[in-house]
């Protein structure tokens, strides 16, 4: 018996604590409530209950708009207090639901002040790919010019790099193309100056094997390949090309595909029915350039080699980002198109999805392929398998994957993580269902006291399905399925019933004492059956009990008082059908 004052102690502090915390999640702002009539009480029935409203709480609920008719949807100005107050009066037995009109507001975009004139990112959807991850962890080497940390780069993380055309370490740009790509990849964002990058928490590391003038050697591009993939590259972008094959090259980039880099490289920029090289090689991603309207840019290669298409821009609409001018080394913004510009927009897609825990670089590239916007004639390939996507990219890398940071994130964005939500705003009170519960807990209790028996497995499962079922199941939300299979597995017997359609109120036929009354008779004849089923019976009267003192809500019971007095008289002859079972038994140790 000291257990069982315990625990009601331990649940009386529980209830204080939960309404006197104010939760670790935000559960919204709002500054009125919706009250969901149900559908099957007449409009008459409906205009009168709005009259009590208006009476007893002195406010004017008004229907929604000419769209709620049908459904019986009203707001009406108010806080929390009054929610509690609508759920506790006898208003309840005709609502289908009272709950916060919350205010929500359009989704922020990075505050860089000339991220609007960024119309590639907006083409490619990085919002939404922004909303799962943006490059954390990752990688990217910038096999380029050299990359200069103009002011919109000194947020930006850097790894060692080096300069292969000087062999020195100091990779600094001193041409501009370096820069402006690794912007593209990783411009600092939300920081107030300048624009934005594709995967903007990636690592930079610079590579420079083009001289100021733009040009470079196979040698030294192939060595900083393996450079790369050497030194912890995930992503490697290569912003050039050239025509003829070389089997250094190729040899650079089977030993950085074996480790595992993703690598990129521009299709070209002669309007030629083939990818330049590096790009034309099989285990590079060869990218393609838009325009500002999302054609093919009149600049670029397209045909053999080409796997995916992204914004390059044209001389209607150039791709924006900080770079040097090359003359003074001082930054300026400058908008570049080309295919050298297409490129980095996928290399940052790339980082996003190995961030996303896709390691492998065909996996990667398949994700990129699947998730590209298709262009249905395409006769001479100038998309590749499309047209680049980041938010269905990284959508689809995470797909199936259930991190524990995704898990808490869906926790705290769901309001799991307010103990408040249980009570005000959640599918269940907490504090009832663990009543029902210790209720039935205790009446077991009371009647082994008196009729000895063995308790078991069978017997706590009867109690916890009779009473309140799994009921922390109705909380979980998954969105895109349907919710009433969690309210069928977290509902108790005297609740199935309502569970499919999710209101609150009672079939009489389930919240009453037939299903037990069934079940004893079934399976008297089986030990561990009759066990279960006096658990059972003694879990619906619990069950009964709280509903009748909380909320005594039955379906055809013209009244509150009726549905009470329903629900005690038949918790009653639960308890009663439950001693008779088990006068039976006998003594055990």
């Amino acid at each position: 018996m000291k257990k069982f004052l315990f625990l009601c102690l331990f649940i009386m502090g529980l209830w204080f604590a939960l309404n006197n915390f104010q939760g670790l999640a935000t559960q919204g702002e709002f500054d009125s409530v919706i009250v969901n009539f149900r559908e099957d009480i007449p409009t008459s029935m409906v205009s009168d209950q709005l009259g009590v409203i208006s009476q007893e709480y002195q406010k004017k609920a008004s229907l929604n708009s000419i769209f709620s008719i049908d459904d019986h949807v009203y707001t009406l100005s108010g806080d929390q207090n009054l929610i509690k107050q609508l759920k506790k009066s006898p208003l309840k037995k005709y609502i289908e639901y009272i709950e916060p009109n919350y205010l929500y507001q359009a989704l922020e975009a990075p505050n860089d002040p000339d991220y609007s004139k960024q119309w590639n990112l907006h083409n490619i959807n990085i919002e939404r790919a922004w909303e799962e991850n943006q490059g954390e962890g990752t990688t990217v080497a910038v096999i380029d010019t050299g990359v200069t940390r103009v002011p919109d780069l000194r947020q930006t993380q850097f790894v060692a790099g080096y300069n292969f055309v000087n062999d020195s370490n100091n990779a600094e740009d001193d041409n501009g193309h370096g820069t402006h790509v690794a912007g593209t990849i990783a411009q600092s964002t939300n920081n107030n100056y300048g624009v934005a990058g594709v995967a903007y928490s990636t690592k930079i590391m610079p590579l420079k094997v083009l001289a100021n003038g733009g040009g470079g050697t196979v040698a030294d591009i192939a060595e900083a390949i393996r450079f790369a993939a050497d030194n912890g590259a995930d992503v490697i972008n290569m912003s050039l090309g050239g025509g003829g094959e070389s089997q250094v090259m190729k040899d650079a980039i089977d030993y950085a595909d074996s480790k595992g880099v993703v690598i990129i490289a521009a299709a070209g920029n002669s309007n030629q029915n083939s990818a330049s090289y590096p790009a034309r090689y099989p285990k590079v991603i060869s990218v393609s350039a838009l325009d500002a309207a999302g054609k093919k840019a009149p600049y670029s290669n397209y045909g053999a080699g080409v796997d995916i298409s992204a914004p390059g821009g044209s001389e209607t609409g150039k791709i924006l980002q900080e770079t040097i001018d090359p003359s003074t080394g001082e930054p300026q913004f400058v908008g570049f198109e080309g295919t050298s510009m297409a490129a980095p927009h996928v290399a940052g897609v790339a980082a996003l999805i190995k961030a996303s825990g896709i390691e492998e670089p065909t996996e990667v590239l398949k994700i990129l392929k699947e998730s590209s916007r298709k262009v249905e004639e395409d006769p001479f390939n100038h998309y590749g398998a499309g047209q680049l996507d980041a938010g269905e990219a990284v959508k689809l890398a995470v797909k199936g994957q259930i991190t524990f940071r995704d898990f808490f994130r869906w926790l705290r964005d769901n309001g799991y993580l307010n103990p408040r939500f249980w009570i005000d705003g959640g599918v269940v009170a907490l504090v009832p269902k663990l009543l029902m519960v210790v209720g039935s807990y205790l009446l077991a209790w009371f009647l082994r006291v008196y009729f000895p028996f063995q308790w078991g497995a069978t017997m706590n499962w009867g109690l916890i399905l009779g009473s309140s079922g799994l009921f922390f199941l109705q909380g979980i939300y998954i969105f895109d399925l349907p919710q009433w299979p969690f309210r069928v597995m977290g509902s108790s017997v005297p609740e199935l019933a309502n569970a499919i359609q999710g209101t609150s109120l009672l079939n009489p036929f389930l919240a009453s004492v037939l299903i037990p009354f069934v079940l004893i008779a079934l399976l008297l004849g089986h030990h561990q059956g009759k066990l279960f089923a006096v658990g059972i019976s003694l879990g619906v009267a619990s069950c009964l009990t709280v509903h009748a003192l909380i909320s005594p809500a039955v379906l055809w019971m013209p009244s509150v008082d009726i549905a009470r007095t329903f629900l005690g008289l038949n918790a009653l002859l639960c308890l009663g059908l439950a001693w008779l079972a088990t006068k039976g038994e006998k003594k055990t140790a």
